[in-house]
């Protein structure tokens, strides 16, 4: 689920950048530091849409850098248990489905894929597929997914994925 909320960060800069451009700097740095990444808490920040405010800087004693607090508004990605998302396959063995939802890895266990669906290690590329060929998953197809769990970390998100429920699988 993707939502759109504030967020606070505070940016660290060498006395070298000091000048007419000082606050360009301090927007590109905040962009470079947060757009993309990932934590577990809010998710994985898509992009930064405004910036609220920019604090006062304040020089740390002994190195001479300024941290500057920054309040901003970003696009943030938050998958949750129970939501149905479309996904990108990316790998296929005979342990499971490896997908990506964006930037979230999600892993489809063999236990959670159809029972009527099975391994064929023999196709070119390998593939699960339905005994009577109706229906094929292969690298590269875009399929529906039911997240059943999840693992956070402080700097990543991991999902396990089910298509053992109506209307998952191939779109």
């Amino acid at each position: 689920m993707f939502y759109h909320i504030q967020l606070e960060h505070e940016i660290q800069l060498h006395p070298r950048y000091f000048g007419p451009n000082l606050l360009d700097t301090v927007k590109k740095k905040l962009f470079k530091d947060v757009e993309g990444t990932c934590t577990g808490k809010y998710g994985f920040v898509i992009a930064v849409t405004t910036i609220d405010s920019i604090g006062d800087g304040v020089i740390q004693s002994g190195t001479g850098f300024v941290t500057y607090p920054i309040k901003y508004r970003a696009i943030v990605f938050r998958p949750f248990k129970g939501e149905v998302l479309d996904a990108i396959v990316t790998q296929i063995n005979k342990v499971g489905i490896f997908t990506e939802i964006g930037p979230l890895a999600c892993f489809i266990s063999r236990h959670s894929i159809p029972a009527d669906m099975e391994f064929d290690a023999n196709a070119n590329p390998p593939c699960y597929k339905t005994k009577d060929d109706e229906m094929v998953i292969n690298q590269d197809d875009e399929i529906r997914v039911k997240i059943v769990g999840i693992r956070v970390d402080a700097t990543d998100i991991f999902a396990i994925g089910t298509l053992m429920d109506d209307y998952l699988g191939l779109n």
